[in-house]
């Protein structure tokens, strides 16, 4: 099961900037929880981050595969990542920018960090079901 993050704990950015790689070959299955835990920041900025994937660690998608909203405050934000249907991606990437207006200093402060998660297969196989029903 793999767990560990894409930008690790408490890293301070002050400007725009790229994760370490993630190799997925670990992974068991191809479903994860992205979890962005913004723990410090300044008023008036925000925070985009991003997801990029890849089959080699080293061309990566123009596009990416999973987007955060746009973030102005403290606190922890999941997102779930389905790569089941996206076998040849075997990397991933984070990708931050930062922006910072009104008073005071130009320089954007944010601390934060984001964790990858495996999701275990049980989980999946339930939700899947308590969906199903939802629908029925």
């Amino acid at each position: 099961m793999l767990d560990t993050f894409l930008v690790p704990a408490n890293t301070t950015v002050s400007a725009k900037g790229d994760g370490p790689t993630i190799d997925l070959s670990g992974a068991t299955h191809r479903v994860f929880l992205l979890t962005l835990k913004i723990s410090d920041i300044v008023e008036q900025e925000s925070l985009d981050v991003s997801v990029y994937g890849s089959p080699d660690g080293a061309a990566w998608s123009a596009k990416p595969i999973a987007t955060f909203p746009q973030k102005f405050y403290r606190g922890e934000h999941p997102l779930l990542l389905d790569l089941s249907a996206q076998a040849e991606t075997r990397y991933l990437r984070a990708h931050w920018e930062v922006a910072r207006w009104g008073r005071g200093t130009e320089t954007p402060m944010f601390r934060f960090e984001i964790g990858l998660r495996e999701v275990p297969a049980d989980i999946l196989k339930e939700a899947t079901a308590e969906a199903k029903a939802l629908i029925s």
